[in-house]
């Protein structure tokens, strides 16, 4: 049974940065792609950010968010520079049962975490 936890949310000001975390147990860490995805209000979940046998990034948070792991750790972050308020949301992190799988789709993973909420006030 994989289980996840991210980390690190809160409410922050317009154009400040967070670092979430998730650490992961239950899988080989290495060897799984691993995602970040957000959810805002009345929204559909959508896809932010992947790495495992490649790294891909929302056209929304490229040059401001920084996906990185820790395989030792086995811990996923996500490095968010320059908040917006468009980017208050909740985000989940995600493991997949593959390495080379592009990430950018939900129905590529298996395992979610319970999310943590992000909140940047304008």
């Amino acid at each position: 049974q994989v289980q996840l936890r991210e980390s690190g949310g809160g409410l922050v000001q317009t154009g400040s940065s967070l670092r979430l975390s998730c650490s992961s147990s239950g899988r080989t860490f290495s060897g799984s792609t691993m995602g970040w995805f957000r959810q805002a209000p009345g929204m559909e979940r959508e896809f932010v950010a992947s790495t495992g046998g490649f790294t891909d990034y929302a056209d929304s948070v490229k040059g401001r968010f920084t996906i990185s792991r820790d395989n030792a750790k086995e811990t996923l972050y996500l490095q968010m520079n320059n908040l917006q308020p468009e980017d208050t949301a909740v985000y989940y992190c995600a493991s997949s049962p593959y390495f080379y799988v592009n990430g950018i789709v939900a129905a590529e993973y298996d395992y979610w975490g319970p999310g943590t909420q992000v909140t940047v006030a304008s």
